[in-house]
């Protein structure tokens, strides 16, 4: 990939196709030192910023992890039913590395 966010700002504009989202994704996360740079770069890039965000998230959590302060803010404002599932994946997941 020899494309750089600067070089994708000026004319990405909202595409909802793989092609046209997974590599802006990509380079927002090979672009970032950390998961809230990663988020950061994706979101400037606008259009279909919400998926590519999500794309790069997911990325940048299994490179960085996620701040325990981004990770508490996004608990805090769940809703309770939200909060539940989140608590019971939480709990599966433990119960199946073991």
């Amino acid at each position: 990939m020899s494309r750089t966010l600067d070089s994708i700002r000026p004319y990405y504009r909202f595409d909802a196709s793989c092609q046209g989202t997974v590599p802006e994704a990509i380079i927002a996360f090979l672009e970032s030192v950390d998961f809230e740079d990663a988020i950061r770069n994706a979101i400037s890039l606008g259009g279909d910023s919400d998926t590519l965000a999500a794309i790069t998230g997911s990325i940048a959590e299994a490179a960085y992890g996620i701040p325990e302060k981004i990770k508490e803010k996004a608990l805090s404002i769940l809703d309770e039913p939200f909060h539940k599932v989140y608590l019971q994946f939480i709990k599966r997941e433990a119960y199946d590395m073991k």
